[in-house]
């Protein structure tokens, strides 16, 4: 009789702290043994001169997800999943919607059902939050937490999405009593709608002006009001998708001065800029996302910042819409930019992006790498207990690189439901050749060798933001206002 189930032998292996050579020794789904020599397995992946990594976990992903404005997402969990394993991750965690007059309850049904039957990895939700009615803040969102949905998105701009600052600070009570983490998309909304309405009027409405609706202060006020917010309540929060200088800096100015905040980043504003919206016809709608592609100088100083510790999470923001009737161009064949579905496609080339322009050229070393494709996300999230590293007693979801494999990018290649891809043509040094979840092998020899409903939803644990600096306001601190309890 084996030792174990399989084992993985020759490599070496990398942890966001540490890089060892070891075998690795899997049974029953787990990481039972890590040592220099293991004994027999009734399987034995032979890892020489690759390197042995935790599986990805991609933490911000649009999956299967109705937009405010009612439009599908062209991936559901099949596809969409088979492009994360594609890519080497392991894990997702893409959004559970609320639109305004849902409940909660309602919502987590729905995408239970979209998820269990056909996701072939693991997998978790993140809520959105529109409507934060009284049920919902005092029943419905304690419960998700209690069952494991530990972290919520609520969002600054659009019309059918928007959160006041009011509804802001109850959400963010809610979250830090219950020990929950609240996502941000910071942009100012006003200034969004007054840039748009200007140059629509102006007859600037092609695709390429997108990326001027969406101004850096848009960004960076938003930023500095979020973190304000949070930081009168003294509740931990994520900015996401992170794209400007001064946005970057505003979260690493808020850390410095102890700040429960962390910060997120996109291969969007590290490897594509606005000057390739400029393109005949409607082709520039391909590249509309928000906050939009910035400047190459913005995308220098975001790399510094990822470099730096400012980004703890590298994330797709996955959110792929076909350029045709049904996506990018719903509104018709010749739009204004304001009608154009936002979001790219990119759950498939985040990890070989950061491996090959990152880790391979030298910017970030190996567990650097590591902490941004899975360490980072598994604590922040509460998944560390199971996932983020190659530690015994964890799930045995591991991917294996290969640092000689060279690819150019192409969409036929990619494994979503997607026509294009924003990174066509650009060549990558690197890549996953053999994805593991659970002890057993989902990608192999570029096939795919799980089937639908092989993941399983992971409850997630709450924040424990013992150790993290901060203070609740003087204010609501009741020692020093007369006993009031605020509920904090």
């Amino acid at each position: 009789m084996s030792d174990f189930d399989l084992k993985i032998s020759g490599g070496t292996v990398a942890n966001s702290a540490e890089t060892f050579n070891a075998d690795i020794g899997v049974k029953d789904g787990k990481i039972i043994a890590i040592a220099k020599s293991l004994g027999s397995a009734d399987r034995v992946i032979d890892a020489g001169g690759k390197y042995v990594l935790p599986g990805g976990i991609e933490a911000h992903c649009h999956i299967e997800q109705e937009s405010s404005s009612g439009l599908m997402t062209s991936d559901d969990y099949y596809s969409g999943s088979v492009s994360a394993a594609f890519g080497g991750n392991t894990c997702i965690v893409p959004f559970a919607a609320q639109h305004r007059g849902q409940s909660l309850a309602e919502v987590l049904e729905t995408y239970h059902g979209r998820a269990a039957p056909k996701s072939v990895i693991d997998y978790s939700f993140h809520l959105i939050i529109s409507d934060p009615t009284d049920d919902v803040l005092h029943r419905e969102l304690p419960k998700a937490i209690a069952d494991g949905i530990t972290s919520f998105k609520i969002y600054m701009t659009y019309d059918r999405l928007i959160v006041d600052d009011g509804q802001m600070l109850d959400i963010l009570a809610v979250a830090k009593k219950n020990g929950a983490l609240t996502m941000i998309h910071a942009e100012n909304h006003a200034m969004i709608k007054w840039m748009s309405d200007k140059l629509v009027d102006g007859g600037h409405g092609a695709p390429k002006y997108h990326a001027l609706s969406h101004p850096r202060t848009a960004e960076s006020e938003a930023i500095n009001r979020a973190i304000s917010l949070a930081g009168f309540l003294d509740a931990p929060i994520l900015i996401v998708h992170v794209s400007s200088e001064a946005g970057a800096r505003i979260i690493a100015k808020a850390r410095y001065d102890g700040r429960k905040v962390f910060g997120e980043t996109c291969p969007q504003y590290m490897f594509l800029n606005m000057e390739q919206m400029d393109l005949p016809g409607m082709h520039g709608a391909k590249l509309c996302c928000s906050p939009p592609l910035r400047d190459r100088a913005s995308q220098e100083e975001i790399w510094r910042c990822l470099q730096n510790g400012t980004f703890q999470v590298y994330s797709s923001d996955h959110a792929p819409y076909r350029f045709d009737g049904t996506g990018k161009l719903h509104a018709g064949p010749e739009p204004d930019f304001p009608k154009i579905a936002n979001g790219l496609p990119g759950i498939e080339m985040r990890l070989p992006l950061l491996f090959s322009e990152g880790f391979v050229k030298g910017r970030i070393s190996l567990n650097h790498f590591v902490a941004l494709a899975a360490t980072n996300v598994s604590k922040i999230y509460g998944m560390d207990h199971c996932k983020g590293s190659i530690t015994e007693g964890k799930d045995a979801d591991i991917a294996i690189w290969d640092p000689q494999v060279t690819r150019v990018v192409t969409a036929a290649d990619m494994h979503d439901n997607m026509e294009y891809t924003p990174y066509e043509g650009m060549e990558v040094t690197g890549w996953p050749t053999i994805v593991i979840q659970r002890g057993t092998v989902v990608v192999e020899n570029n096939e795919l060798k799980a089937g639908r409903g092989d993941g399983a939803f992971v409850p997630r644990k709450t924040i424990d933001c013992t150790g993290m600096p901060g203070r609740l306001a003087p204010e609501l601190n009741p020692s020093l206002n007369f006993g009031v309890d605020f509920g904090l």
